[in-house]
């Protein structure tokens, strides 16, 4: 063991085994992507080919009956939470949600018309911003929309989720949603300290929130969801162990567990934020290992990067089988190829194309209202990076890569053409986080927190930034 582990297990009283990966966190420690898409946002550009994109689309094929997943972002909220880095307006502001509605069914209108309205919906997501800014009546106006311009499933099997923010709704709001057809719910925890959650003014004290829970599993929702975020103000690993305690005792089905990133530069928001106050770097590395090993211990599978899911869920057996997918949403099960996005700075993952709406309210309200589509920005994907995106998504979902299969599937010889990277990916295999054979490779458990370095060596756009006076920003990848 190093002097630096030694040390860590000295100052932390934790067992062993957790210094040895705060160890390797450590070696590892750097910024990149979260490969919610390949190529990623930093590529997107303004000159994309659209015009192309509309006359494929005209087009009559397949892409006119497959499935579809839709994502609409509704981007209010009524109090600023000083972490936040979405694409957020935060306003009480009179009939501010009725405009962007009226908005929003132009596109809603204009994009049925082009991608088509026979192809089912089979997954669905509302995210924010706060979704539940919208009233009762405006949430089953906007509901009414899509149905009315999509075709919609009342199946079982279909995937219709929003993010809650608990401070926004009550029992009633709950029973409305599923009313509406809506079978998942996603619950912004982030922390359940009454010091942290001051210092980021989001307070909503675990009472509220278990009685929340309790009306959701009460009301029949498939699943439910806690998203925590690690590495915020006056968190330290007391605070996180029980914070981990009340959210084990509430036993959500999916835990996803995100590192802040503080960018003051960026998010004006964070400003707000006292430097000081935030949890040293090492600190931080033994909250991650605290975090996963603890939800391991307690029954949850690890199931990449930063989510965990109970071993009966649907995103466990959806791995296990290989219908397991990353996307903006995250991880999901394989419903769908393609991903409509609606609403300000939603993105859309079309055929071969990415689409980026127009990221300020008022320049999307300015093309609506001359009849134009909002997209502003966006890529099409070269045959490159689709033999990338599909090595990539697959280590990230699958957690393992048949090289016969992408030799077979886009005539290579994997080995040769892909040597560079391997050879990046050597000291990883020495340190346990994968195994690399003739056949191909496979993460280990202890890789998987690691996904996202073991993915970057196949990423051909980090090499091109580097250089650039101003290259991409990335969060840190633990």
């Amino acid at each position: 063991m190093t002097i630096m582990s030694q040390d860590l297990v000295a100052s932390s009283a934790i067992p062993v085994e957790h210094a040895a990966d705060m160890a390797l966190a450590m070696k590892y420690a750097s910024q990149g992507p979260r490969y919610t898409s390949y190529p990623t946002a930093p590529q997107f550009r303004q000159d994309f080919p659209l015009q192309q994109y509309r006359d494929w689309q005209g087009l009559e094929g397949d892409h006119k009956r497959d499935p579809l997943s839709l994502y609409l972002h509704v981007p209010f909220c009524h109090d600023i939470c000083y972490y936040c880095a979405c694409n957020k307006i935060v306003t009480r502001e009179k009939n501010v949600a009725q405009r962007y509605l009226g908005h929003l069914q132009r596109e809603i209108a204009m994009q049925s018309e082009l991608v088509g309205d026979r192809r089912p919906i089979t997954q669905m997501h509302w995210g924010g911003g706060t979704p539940t800014y919208l009233d009762h009546a405006q949430i089953t106006e906007l509901m009414h929309m899509l149905a009315s311009h999509f075709r919609l499933l009342d199946k079982g099997y279909r995937e219709y989720s929003i993010e809650i923010d608990p401070r926004t709704v009550d029992t009633s709001t709950i029973a409305l949603l599923k009313g509406v057809g809506f079978n998942r719910i996603s619950l912004g925890i982030q922390d359940f300290d009454p010091l942290v959650q001051k210092s980021v003014n989001r307070i909503q004290p675990f009472n509220e929130v278990a009685a929340l829970v309790d009306s959701i599993r009460s009301h029949g929702f498939r699943s439910l969801s806690f998203d925590l975020i690690y590495g915020l103000p006056h968190q330290d690993r007391e605070s996180m162990a029980e914070t981990l305690r009340k959210v084990i005792a509430l036993r959500p089905d999916r835990i996803a567990c995100y590192n802040y990133a503080h960018l003051p530069e960026r998010f004006t928001s964070q400003r707000a934020i006292d430097r000081l106050t935030l949890p040293e770097p090492n600190e931080k590395l033994l909250l991650h290992e605290i975090i996963s090993h603890t939800l391991q211990d307690a029954g949850y599978l690890h199931i990449g990067m930063d989510h965990y899911v109970l071993p009966q869920d649907e995103l466990a057996i959806a791995q296990q089988e290989g219908r397991l997918q990353r996307n903006f949403q995250g991880y999901s099960m394989r419903m769908a190829d393609d991903l409509l996005g609606l609403g300000v700075s939603a993105i859309s993952q079309i055929g071969d194309y990415y689409l980026q709406n127009e990221r300020e309210i008022k320049g999307y309200y300015q093309l609506l209202e001359a009849d134009e589509l909002p997209i502003t920005r966006g890529c099409k994907v070269n045959s490159d990076d689709k033999l990338r995106r599909h090595i990539i998504m697959t280590l990230i979902s699958d957690l393992k890569l048949d090289f016969s299969e992408c030799n077979r599937q886009f005539d290579i010889d994997f080995t040769n053409t892909f040597s560079r990277e391997l050879d990046a990916l050597a000291p990883m295999a020495e340190d346990d986080l994968l195994c690399i054979t003739a056949s191909g490779i496979e993460i280990s458990k202890r890789g998987r927190p690691f996904l996202r370095n073991i993915c970057m060596p196949f990423d051909a756009y980090l090499d091109a930034h580097k250089g650039d006076e101003a290259p991409p920003k990335f969060s840190a990848t633990v």
